[in-house]
């Protein structure tokens, strides 16, 4: 047999093009890069399998679950042609370089790639955590073989996904609404955030009251108070007794501490009267060294955190951006649980903080990092800029502009100030008081507090400063003023033990208690990492998946849950509650480790999740054990006494269940609920004033003269509109419709008639369901109008839609002046209109529906426009369709922008592949 002629060539692959192209910079000749554009192999629809094995053991899941789960994975259709091109290259090489990413998906890709392509030539695997010279030098002298515990890590996961949404999907569909998922971490994300409105809904607000007094020390000879240095300090104690904040308040409203002080408006008035005259002193003076420590440097958590914090970036985009720093050469791999630093990054930092700032600011020694996440993966350092030496942002202008720019500089940032010096300080806490000398608080002793912190030593903070999320009491603290809390930087006059002040004002002050905040995607992704649940990696896709299945929706940043999550979430806490427990999912989480460290097998472990065990039923029992679900029960909350909410096919609405000596046909009452009322936001009260302010659901009007068809108003989900009602066919027209036979003869089973669809319009702002004619009606129901054709013969219609009345040429719409210009308009007039060019603000162009001023990326006006598909936001450049589950009312400019920027990350829609004449390819199992 022949032997294979040495071409000297190598051939190297990597996920995508952006990375071929930036390793090609930097390999010798004889190397060629490809990509093979993600993954090559995955399981497919069990819809899509060959007959012969929809029957077998692999036809539920795709998954051979009788024989160790084994997969069948099939090439994708749109890679069939990349894997002949790699072929082809390959069988011109006389080596193969595996050089996909480092992390357990990378490592499945290029097992994936051996199964698929079957080498004969030498195979190597490389990694690099950064895509510059250096690394990849080093990587080159430190070449190995695919691992295979990470790959039966990834693939478990894979299978462990399709076994939890195969059989879990479906029983939501049945019960509450068909297109919903049920997913390992999509469920328990949902549910987190579900939690959080259910806290806000049973939250109940508690006030109290409190003083706050601005103080100055005591006036010497002819100072002035506008000559010395006035702080604020808070009320603390009364008579010796702790002053209730809101921190001693349960969720209940009721107070928690038991020897507290609780002010009312009236005691808080009555002391602050009795203090205006009084003798203030110093008590106690009390002063402690201040230090602060720079954060560690980012992983892919604390990454989408910060940039959620300071750049307004959802995780998505963020992992969009930091994807294409990273394939560009500009910054260290982006999927990392770790926050450390190589020697040669730390030197890097601390080299640029002493040319940037002075020697001083660099400690003298390297600080090191240990990972605080739960269950910490294997892989690569901390984010940071690439290379052995960083490149600061000015260096970096030129090449990178808006959002990539604006990440390259938080990462590099927080690198370089993570091997920075501590900021140092000191911070001072006075005690204050005095005695009422008037009034019904005569004689009660009154405490107040002040602290303050100074900064003597910026430290890290010369570089960078870390973001917070919201918590409780930031209201409370935003109330209490610099001089009462520790707010950095605020500086307190020099004062001593026993010195008189005076009162230069003392006010009362109401507060109320808050609930806790919504999460929002930086927080989600926190409590996600904190809890162990799922991978960093992953949480953006997570975040998108329960938005794009319309579980939650945006408000500013804050995540607010619909009703339908609450369905969902109560479905599976009642009949699948392990599946949606936050330490078992975190166990699941932690077994996976197992497997990819090589102490456990992934099969073994699958069918303890899927089969059980004496002690664990698995999945498959639970789900065929489950017995009958109350759909009805499960879609529904109480809301008030007599009033709940359902859940049903149009949305949510209200409903007074119907006693149970009601005549039978009664229909119960019913109230739609606002599409844009948060949950938290549907009190007793309001669903009271929705109760009461719903009209009829429906009013007959008469007959289609016509048609003979009955007409009628209804309530819907978007207004009052008018329909008719197509009668069912009666059993005798069912028996009078043409037979079919097959060809033997035999006569087909009957057809089931198509249903016709009734006409339906919606009624002008100018008519309301009560008032509604039956000629109205009529009228409504003949839009949309046609009212003729132009001159190159395209008709011309006239019709309302959601923002208002238009015509219609085509493709082309032209906004009218009212409603009831519909019936008027003439072909001549609409002509006329159509002959004026379409320019924004004029008669002819429609209105923005909203502006958002400046993108900060383009520069350029953000508005959102009526598009043939629905709502869009534009900046001229850039255009993204408005999320279905995000009312146009709540866009805010910030998600705006986010939506815009997200989808400039995508670039450019790729045109769909041509379809190949081929058959399929052949599946190959694992």
């Amino acid at each position: 047999m022949a032997t294979k002629a040495r071409t000297g060539k190598k051939l190297v692959i990597v996920e995508s093009p952006a990375k071929s192209k930036t390793i090609a910079q930097y390999l010798g000749d004889g190397f060629e890069v490809d990509a093979s554009m993600g993954h090559i192999r995955d399981l497919p629809q069990p819809s899509d399998l060959p007959a012969e094995l929809k029957k077998s053991s692999v036809g539920k899941f795709a998954v051979d679950i009788e024989h160790g789960f084994e997969p069948y994975y099939v090439v994708s259709p749109d890679k069939k042609k990349k894997v002949a091109e790699l072929k082809a290259k390959l069988k011109d090489a006389d080596e193969l370089y595996l050089a996909t990413d480092g992390d357990r998906e990378g490592e499945a890709i290029a097992w994936h790639l051996l199964e698929v392509l079957k080498p004969k030539v030498p195979v190597h695997r490389l990694t690099f955590p950064e895509i510059t010279k250096e690394a990849i030098q080093r990587a080159m002298a430190e070449l190995r073989d695919v691992d295979e515990s990470l790959v039966d890590a990834q693939e478990t996961r894979r299978v462990l996904d399709r076994l939890y949404g195969y059989e879990i999907s479906p029983v939501l569909w049945r019960k509450v609404a068909g297109g919903l998922s049920a997913g390992r971490v999509q469920s328990v994300a949902t549910r987190l955030v579900v939690e959080r409105e259910r806290e806000r809904m049973a939250f109940r607000a508690a006030s109290y009251w409190d003083l706050l007094a601005t103080l100055a020390p005591a006036a010497e000879g002819t100072d002035d108070a506008a000559s010395r240095q006035s702080f604020q300090a808070r009320l603390a104690q009364v008579d010796g007794k702790k002053v209730a904040t809101g921190r001693d308040f349960d969720d209940r409203g009721q107070l928690k501490a038991k020897n507290a002080e609780l002010l009312t408006e009236a005691t808080a008035t009555a002391l602050a009267e009795g203090l205006r005259d009084a003798a203030f002193a110093v008590r106690s003076v009390e002063e402690k060294p201040y230090t602060r420590r720079p954060a560690a440097p980012f992983t892919t958590s604390t990454l989408q955190q910060e940039a959620a914090r300071k750049l307004r970036f959802s995780a998505k985009v963020t992992m969009q951006v930091a994807q294409r720093l990273y394939e560009n050469g500009y910054i260290t791999y982006m999927r990392t649980d770790s926050t450390a630093l190589s020697d040669q990054a730390v030197t890097a930092a601390r080299r640029q903080a002493s040319e940037l700032y002075g020697a001083e600011y660099i400690p003298s020694r390297p600080r090191v990092y240990a990972s605080k996440s739960k269950n910490a993966q294997e892989a690569h350092e901390a984010i940071r800029p690439s290379g052995d030496s960083f490149r600061t942002p000015a260096q970096v202008a030129k090449q990178l502009r808006g959002d990539e720019f604006r990440l390259y500089e938080l990462i590099w940032k927080r690198t370089v100030a993570s091997q920075m010096e501590d900021a140092k300080g000191s911070t001072a806490t006075v005690r204050l008081g005095a005695t009422a000398v008037s009034g019904d608080a005569a004689g009660r002793d009154a405490e107040f507090a002040a602290s303050g912190t100074v900064i003597t030593f910026r430290g890290f903070l010369a570089a960078y400063e870390e973001g917070r999320d919201e918590v409780r009491e930031d209201a409370e603290s935003a109330a209490n003023g610099a001089g009462a809390g520790s707010g950095e930087g605020g500086r307190l006059p020099v004062l001593a033990q026993g010195q008189a002040l005076d009162a230069l004002d003392i006010a009362a002050n109401g507060h109320q208690t808050s609930p806790p905040p919504r999460y929002t995607e930086a927080s989600l992704v926190k409590t996600l990492e904190e809890r162990g649940i799922g991978r960093p990696s992953t949480y953006a896709a997570t975040i998108s998946t329960i938005m794009d299945r319309g579980y939650v929706r945006t408000r500013g940043t804050a995540l607010v849950p619909s009703w339908i999550a609450f369905s969902v979430v109560r479905l599976l806490e009642e009949h699948f509650h392990d599946y949606v427990d936050y330490d078992f999912t975190a166990e699941m989480e932690e077994d996976l480790d197992k497997i990819a460290a090589g102490q456990q097998a992934g099969a073994d472990w699958l069918s303890h999740f899927y089969f059980g065990d004496g002690t664990n039923p698995g999945l498959t029992t639970i789900v065929s054990g489950l017995g009958e679900i109350d759909a009805r029960e499960v879609n529904s909350v109480e809301i008030a006494p007599g009033i709940v909410l359902r859940v049903g096919k149009y949305g949510p609405y209200l409903e007074k269940p119907l006693p149970a000596d009601a005549p039978e046909g009664t229909v119960p009452e019913r109230a739609n609920v606002p599409e844009d009322l948060a949950p938290d936001e549907l009190t007793a009260e309001k669903a009271l004033e929705l109760m009461e302010s719903a009209g009829p659901e429906e009013r007959v009007l008469g007959q289609d003269p016509h048609t003979g068809h009955t007409v009628v108003a209804k309530n819907g989900r978007y207004g009052a509109y008018v329909t008719e009602v197509i009668p069912e066919m009666t059993p005798e027209q069912l028996a009078a419709q043409p037979v079919e036979y097959y060809k033997n003869g035999k006569p087909k089973p009957p057809k089931k008639p198509v249903k016709v669809k009734p006409r339906t319009a919606s009624l002008f702002k100018s008519m309301t369901l009560d008032t509604v004619t039956l000629e109205q009606a009529l009228q409504l129901l003949t839009l949309p109008r046609r009212l003729g054709e132009d001159a190159e013969g395209t008709a011309i219609t006239v019709q309302n839609g959601r923002f208002g009345p238009y015509l219609k040429k085509g493709t082309d719409s032209r906004s009218i002046g009212s409603e009831e210009e519909i019936f008027t308009i003439t072909l001549e007039q609409a002509l006329e209109i159509y002959s004026q060019p379409k320019t924004r603000g004029g008669r002819t162009a429609a209105a923005p529906l909203a502006e958002f001023g400046d993108d900060p990326a383009s520069g350029k006006p953000i508005v959102v426009k009526e598009g043939r598909f629905g709502p869009y936001i534009t900046d001229g450049e850039t255009n993204i369709t408005v999320p279905r589950s995000t009312a146009i009312e709540e866009l805010t400019r910030e998600h705006a922008i986010e939506l815009l920027a997200e989808k400039r990350a995508k670039g450019p829609a790729k045109k769909p592949a041509r379809r190949s004449s081929g058959g399929r390819a052949k599946a190959g199992a694992k």
